[in-house]
């Protein structure tokens, strides 16, 4: 059997498809608008309006001409993007491979899923009918292909197509049930192929070359001859566990203690696959269809269940709403977003492993609080410019194929001082000779008298960043005070530059 999709088409639920208002009268004909070329057009049209002969595109005189006693509402389609994401994160409860369908459907690949509910009609329908609980109208249709439920859902009836019967169920179809562009579908239409049934039998190869590929590729998908995965809208997790309940759980305090109990699942899980994990997701499914996520990230991989929960304890905290049960949580959920091998820590008897480990779990518990970027730490990085050579990284983050820290050479002083200005500061200098080290220098308003120096170290500029910088010469100085700078020379002498310019770029502790 191929993958088992479930196509849905949404509607807001303030798109006035009622038939009657709240008192049993007919409803009024509602239509909603946006500007179109400086003219207002339908953008949407409710059901009572749409039985009156009014259609997307119409302008809005036209349309008042027709009916004059018409409603009238702006569009807003930010909005209605955000009512379908806020229903795709409701849908997460019956699948993780939820995808959009713009401008007001989603995809759900449900293979596999379907027995958790006892087959796919009661998955389908605890769907639709937790979306009419919540004011929302939606067609759905679950087939072998994406194409296939797509089509069915947005053109045809509502239905569940047995394997194999996917060419069967679309062939009365327009070919706009295709998804392919108007002009396409109109050229089509005058050619007297309207319906996906008059583009089965034709030779295809004529079809491709006449209105592009692109349409025998969905043509085929729909018909059910060839199946793509979709693209879910969130990484797929790890592993995860997920408890329901058959009553909804009032008490914030239970769901907690839920949560423990599933990280001690995943945790168990996670030692199966010789993994310890990176990063977390609670998910509580409310009964009203609102989801609460919860996310953390620890520097190192975990196995640790009580640990976990004290990251999940400290994110809660740190909230500015605190975890709501509503009417109630009906299914809580954990997944391991992201693993890596697990290596058990070896003691050592300096106590570096130890030490280690206290500042990894302090750096999870102030990333939990405070937000994984704000908890930085050093990072090298590959260049040879001394101040783009560090950078900062959240705490937490994977460290991937970074390159290690310089080794410092053994009995040498360092090359480069900790401490760097940025910017560097200009200095005034003399020098014996125009490309030599300076023998005094003034920085601050105080005079300097060089009484040692070493170098030059020269740095040229990264000449495929386009920035125009110059070559550098380092010299590593230090005055009669016993004081040690890091010096350089701004570009090459009557090379780059007739009278190159001088800064102090650190000093040496």
């Amino acid at each position: 059997m191929s993958s088992r999709s479930h196509a849905r088409d949404e509607a807001a639920p303030d798109r006035g498809n009622s038939a009657r208002d709240a008192d049993g009268e007919p409803a009024p004909a509602l239509v909603f608008v946006e500007k179109v070329r400086n003219a207002l057009r339908l953008a949407a049209v409710g059901r009572a309006a749409r039985r009156l002969g009014l259609v997307p595109g119409l302008t809005l005189a036209d349309a008042r001409a027709r009916i004059p006693g018409l409603v009238v509402a702006e569009m807003d389609r930010a909005a209605d993007a955000a009512l379908v994401e806020q229903i795709a994160d409701f849908c997460d409860r019956y699948t993780p491979l939820v995808a959009l369908d713009p401008p007001d459907g989603l995809i759900l690949d449900i293979t596999g899923c379907a027995h958790l509910f006892k087959g796919e009609a009661n998955l389908r329908d605890d769907l639709v009918g937790r979306c009419a609980r919540a004011g929302v109208e939606a067609r759905t249709a679950i087939a072998g292909t994406p194409q296939t439920a797509r089509a069915l859902a947005r053109f045809g009836a509502t239905a569940i197509i047995p394997p194999g019967g996917e060419a069967k169920a679309v062939r009365p179809l327009p070919t706009a049930a295709l998804g392919i562009d108007p002009d396409t579908a109109i050229a089509l239409g005058r050619a007297g192929l309207k319906t996906i049934g008059d583009l089965e039998p034709r030779p295809w190869r004529p079809l491709a070359a006449r209105f592009g590929e692109d349409l025998v590729a969905a043509l085929r998908r729909t018909l059910g001859r060839e199946d793509i995965r979709i693209t879910p809208r969130r990484p797929l997790p790890a592993c995860s566990a997920e408890r329901g309940f058959a009553e909804p759980l009032l008490d914030a305090e239970a769901a907690l203690g839920v949560l423990a109990s599933l990280g001690g699942q995943v945790m168990q899980a996670l030692e199966r696959r010789g993994e310890g994990g990176r990063s977390f997701e609670a998910c509580f499914f409310r009964t009203d269809g609102k989801l609460f996520r919860l996310a953390v990230e620890t520097g190192r991989p975990m196995r640790d269940a009580k640990a976990l929960m004290r990251l999940f304890t400290e994110r809660l905290d740190a909230l500015a709403d605190p975890l709501d049960p509503g009417f109630g949580f009906d299914l809580i959920r954990l997944s391991v977003m992201a693993g890596e091998p697990f290596a058990t820590a070896q003691a050592g008897l300096d106590g570096r492993a130890v030490e280690e480990e206290e500042v990894a779990a302090l750096v999870d518990r102030l990333g939990a609080r405070f937000g994984v970027q704000a908890v930085q730490r050093f990072e090298p990085a590959d260049t040879h410019i001394p101040e783009r050579a560090v950078r900062t990284v959240a705490a937490a983050a994977r460290t991937g194929a970074n390159p290690a820290w310089p080794a410092p050479e053994a009995d040498m002083p360092p090359a480069r001082p900790i401490h760097l200005f940025d910017p560097p500061q200009p200095i005034e200098t003399l020098a014996e000779v125009p490309e030599g080290p300076p023998i005094r220098f003034r920085w601050r308003r105080v005079l300097r008298e060089v009484a040692r120096a070493e170098g030059p170290e020269r740095i040229a500029p990264e000449w495929w960043r386009g920035s125009g910088e110059l070559t550098r010469d380092y010299y590593r100085v230090e005055d009669v005070s016993g004081h040690r700078f890091w010096v350089y020379r701004e570009g090459l002498y009557e090379r780059e530059a007739e009278t190159p310019r001088w800064f102090l770029h650190g000093i040496f502790a």
